[in-house]
């Protein structure tokens, strides 16, 4: 508390303390919980609830971990640089500044960007002006009650986020900077401004990978984030018509206020989009979450509730894939190894490399020669010579190129999966996420799994089992869980790497008939995995 800047989090700490020594139990636990440890920076940074204390995200917390990183960075290069972005959530800002002071005074060449930008801005600036390393301050799409700090590494890393062993390397030296008090960090003012020729340098390369544009109708939600700006400059500079904008999402607003949890795979969260989609007549719905580095697409569908439903990430990933072969003779199609095995085959038939990988944008962007990688979880990087990381922007103007494409040549979505259901077979996925309350939770029902796996799920026998803490396929342990399935079925359990979540994902396929049959058979093979899972986690 002595060494707080911040006094918010200064008189919350001040009040708890006073409570635990009136005798208030939960203040006593409350405090015990924030002092248990620290927050664990690890190859996605940082990233907790706003609030005093080292288990929770704050300035001295921050500091510490500027500090850390330019003892790092300058261990290895005297004259290291730095570029720093910044979303709109509570303290981004903040945050953001104070790295800048701290590391400019440690000696670090440091830049921060001009106002609050997408996080894929921020990774095209670290490749942009070859630096050293790049800090994103932004909790993407957690509540809003959270904030983070994801690092990027220049150089032989070419811009993607850290994997181990600079992870630990750089958390070695944080711990270091945490026994110096945050005033003694020397600070300096000495940080410059980019210039606005780097966002329109972003802009003018995102909207350079666009398509013949045709007449589509579309609404665009920022879900109370901060891609809407750049976003609508990227659209028109493509020649795409201006979206139609969902106002009561479109400007930053730290508490998200329209949605439970601003991120659109959430129940709920495209809620206004698709209400604002059936009020104009819309083609579609493109959705960015608040830091913009995702997107989901909502298109009509009679049968849905509504008449609207979103694409699943599988789907839009798959289809950008496919798009991608078509354009290239040679390559490399990654993704994570809980995303659809549609990728794979999409690969196989079409000559090119496939790469599949642990989750998350630092290994995926990783796998060499790469032409495009996806993340079910609504990530898709389709440049990866621009930034080295998912990119929500950039997948937006793929989505709108692809439905142009399909819209000049008389196609509609629906018969474009079926051709992907004739050529590659049809594909169903579903995922089952279980929010806890307790994060000891998640580890309990790994445990239990593990220790007893299921012999059948939704009747459909359980072939094999596959451990990856006990390593699979080459793959690092990792705490995650596959049931192989008769049929081709698999399903794999992990926990969330930045959420309070348990994840489940259901996969299946058919070869069998014509397009709708297939179609129809994979969907069927989903929904009976789907209702056993839900039965054997219950």
């Amino acid at each position: 508390m002595a060494q707080d800047p911040d006094p918010v989090t200064r008189s919350e700490l001040d009040a708890l303390i006073a409570l635990a020594e009136a005798g208030e139990d939960a203040a006593a636990a409350d405090l015990a919980d924030r002092f248990s440890g620290r927050l664990e920076f690890g190859t996605a940074g940082l990233r907790g609830e706003l609030g005093a204390g080292p288990m929770r995200m704050n300035r001295v917390l921050v500091a510490q971990a500027a500090a850390g990183l330019a003892a790092y960075l300058l261990a290895r290069d005297p004259h290291a640089t730095v570029v720093i972005g910044y979303d709109g959530r509570h303290n981004s800002a903040v945050f953001a500044r104070d790295s800048a002071a701290i590391l400019a005074g440690a000696g670090v060449e440091t830049t921060i960007l001009p106002r609050p930008l997408p996080t894929p801005v921020l990774a095209f600036a670290v490749r942009e002006l070859r630096a050293s390393a790049g800090i994103m301050v932004t909790a993407s799409h957690n509540p809003a009650r959270d904030n983070g700090y994801k690092v990027y590494l220049g150089g032989g890393d070419d811009g993607a986020q850290i994997v181990p062993p600079a992870d630990g390397e750089i958390a070695a030296e944080i711990e270091r900077a945490a026994t110096v008090a945050f005033t003694d960090h020397p600070t300096s003012p000495n940080v410059h401004t980019a210039d606005e020729s780097l966002v329109d340098a972003y802009v003018a390369r995102t909207a350079s990978g666009a398509g013949e544009p045709e007449p589509l109708r579309y609404v665009y939600t920022a879900m109370h984030g901060v891609g809407r700006e750049v976003a609508e400059k990227v659209f028109a500079e493509a020649g795409f018509a201006a979206p139609i904008v969902v106002a009561e999402q479109a400007d930053p607003d730290p508490d998200f206020p329209t949605v439970a949890f601003p991120n659109p795979e959430e129940p709920g969260a495209m809620d206004l989009a698709f209400a604002a989609a059936r009020d104009s007549d819309a083609d579609l719905v493109i959705a960015n979450d608040p830091d913009a580095d995702r997107v989901a697409v909502g298109v009509p569908d009679p049968d849905a509730d509504g008449g609207w439903r979103r694409l699943t990430g599988n789907e839009v990933g798959w289809l950008l894939g496919w798009r991608a072969a078509r354009t290239h003779d040679t390559g490399t199609l990654a993704c994570s190894l809980v995303s659809s095995p549609a990728l794979r085959e999409v690969a196989r038939v079409s000559g090119l490399d496939f790469v599949e990988t642990l989750t998350g944008f630092k290994w995926i962007s990783r796998a060499p020669a790469l032409i495009y990688g996806y993340e079910e979880a609504l990530g898709y990087l389709v440049d990866p010579d621009k930034v080295r990381d998912k990119d929500g922007i950039s997948a937006a103007v793929a989505v709108l190129s692809l439905f142009s494409e399909l819209r000049a040549t008389g196609e509609t979505l629906e018969s474009h999966l079926d051709q992907f259901a004739l050529e590659f077979g049809a594909f169903a996925s579903a995922q089952i996420s279980i929010r806890v309350a307790e994060l000891a939770d998640i580890p309990l029902a790994m445990t239990r799994l593990r220790s007893a796996p299921p012999d059948a799920v939704g009747g459909i026998r359980v072939e094999g089992v596959d451990d990856y803490l006990l390593g699979v396929d080459g793959f690092p342990a990792s705490d995650i869980l596959r049931l192989r399935l008769e049929g081709g079925g698999r399903v794999i359990v992990r926990p969330s790497g930045t959420e309070p979540k348990l994840k489940c994902y259901l996969d299946a396929s058919s070869r069998d008939g014509s397009a709708a049959e297939r179609r129809a058979a994979a969907a069927a093979a989903v929904s009976t995995l789907e209702a056993g899972m839900r039965e054997l986690l219950a």
